[in-house]
């Protein structure tokens, strides 16, 4: 972009601009002034011509005839006798227009009518025009030095405002009076990009710090799998040869359950981070009665004792389906684990809006309700020492939420009915519009619930 001074530009664009028109003016003006003189002087000069003609029989002499028909410069008279002798004013020089008239009388004197070049009034007139419009030039020019300046005072509050700003002076604003002109729009744009620039520097700051706090954590997290790994090792390392066979086993068992709970962290980390890169879904249609099902039967497996019932008709979505028996595993554990392995847990499948939707609930401790969306977020346990126990990280939940997400839906913790404990998990998904086609249609509210 250039970067010129814009009050010179603007200073020679309106001096360029006035010259342009008061050379115009001085055209117009002597063009019209120029016909008008010689109209008048061809008037003047049919006058003469006729005066002239009156007097020829008065038998004038040369000198009475000339100052009888003189009219003192503006019309020049030339006589010229029979005898050759002229009388005409001294220095007389004839304009080109109008053209001369003579008239001759019968003695053979001639008469000669002219107009005067070196006396004619548009020279004058076009010298004053010259000088008033060069002194009105330099007097504008002059002026728009301090009018240009006054004019553009708002740009330099705009550039003193964004230099505070860009010297730490946060949240300062041009805040216009009127955004119906140019430097209204262009003040309420300035306003209106630095509230976005604080917006996202604000913004990058909370990443920032939920990223080195998320980084803190999960580095604590993984020390202490680590950390009883190198314990175990080093145990199995310093046993000696007719150590108990038995004894043996268990600190090898003991290893491998470590080793398979900081594999179990490295492998959320590593989903989080699929997350947030956009994960690579492997489309196609899923009947979440269907998953219901097949998750109720693996749990009936998994825990006996454990209560679980089906209720719902089926309802196709399109998604990955391993993702979606991920995130419905995962809520289903959480509710076994959560019930002691001895209550009742219900998946209920349902449609409206657009929509499809998979409840979970269980008849646990529940959920408090400061807690019911800061359960998402990453490596957060509302009861530290039965996740620890169970080998839960606290990445199940967010990375459930991104799986949703990713899939155009959500996933969210509702209080559950009056009267009834528990907690209350609802995935919601798009239901698919029509799968005959390779792209799939999909009706996604914009606040879907």
């Amino acid at each position: 972009m250039r970067s010129g001074s814009l009050r010179l530009r603007v200073t020679l664009s309106v001096t360029i601009a006035l010259a342009v028109v008061l050379i115009g003016l001085v055209v117009v003006v002597d063009a019209l002034f120029s016909r008008q003189t010689v109209q008048d002087e061809t008037n003047l000069i049919r006058d003469r011509v006729q005066l002239a003609t009156q007097l020829e029989n008065k038998r004038l002499v040369p000198e009475q005839l000339y100052a009888r028909l003189s009219l003192g410069g503006l019309i020049l008279v030339r006589i010229t006798e029979p005898s050759g002798l002229v009388l005409e004013p001294k220095g007389a020089q004839p304009a080109a227009t109008p053209p001369p008239k003579t008239v001759t009388y019968r003695n053979g004197t001639r008469i000669t009518f002219f107009a005067d070049a070196e006396t004619r009034p548009q020279a004058n007139l076009n010298r004053l025009l010259i000088t008033v419009g060069v002194s009105a030039l330099v007097v504008t020019a002059a002026a728009l030095i301090f009018i240009v300046r006054f004019a553009l005072r708002p740009l330099d509050q705009m550039t003193t405002l964004a230099r505070s700003i860009a010297a730490g002076d946060r949240g300062r604003r041009l805040a216009p009076e009127r955004t119906d002109t140019e430097l209204g729009r262009t003040a309420a744009a300035f306003d209106d990009m630095l509230d976005g620039l604080e917006g996202a520097e604000q913004q990058a700051r909370r990443a920032e710090a939920h990223t080195r706090q998320f980084v803190a954590d999960a580095a604590h997290e993984l020390r202490t799998p680590v950390a009883g790994l190198q314990a175990v090792a080093e145990s199995v390392l310093q046993q000696n040869a007719d150590t108990d066979p038995e004894e043996r086993d268990r600190m090898l068992l003991l290893l491998v359950r470590e080793s398979r709970r900081a594999g179990r962290l490295v492998d959320d980390l590593l989903a989080l981070a699929r997350i947030d890169a956009g994960l690579d879904l492997q489309h196609e249609p899923v009947d979440l009665r269907q998953l219901a099902d097949a998750e109720a039967d693996r749990t009936r497996v998994l825990a006996p004792e454990l209560t679980v019932s089906v209720d719902g008709p089926s309802a196709v979505v399109y998604g990955d389906h391993q993702r979606l028996a991920q995130v419905l595993a995962n809520l289903v554990n959480n509710a076994r684990q959560a019930t002691g392995g001895e209550g009742h847990v219900s998946l209920t499948v349902g449609a409206a809006a657009g929509f499809a939707h998979l409840i979970v609930a269980d008849n646990g401790p529940g959920v408090p309700d400061a807690d019911r969306e800061r359960i998402f977020d990453r490596l957060v346990r509302l009861d530290e020492a039965r996740a620890r126990a169970s080998g839960g990280s606290g990445l199940g939940l967010p990375i459930a939420r991104g799986i949703c997400r990713a899939h155009g839906g959500d996933l969210r913790c509702e209080p559950p009915p009056p009267g009834i404990p528990g907690a209350v998990f609802r995935i919601t998904l798009p239901l698919v519009t029509s799968i005959d086609a390779p792209t799939v249609a999909f009706v996604r509210p914009s606040n879907p619930s």
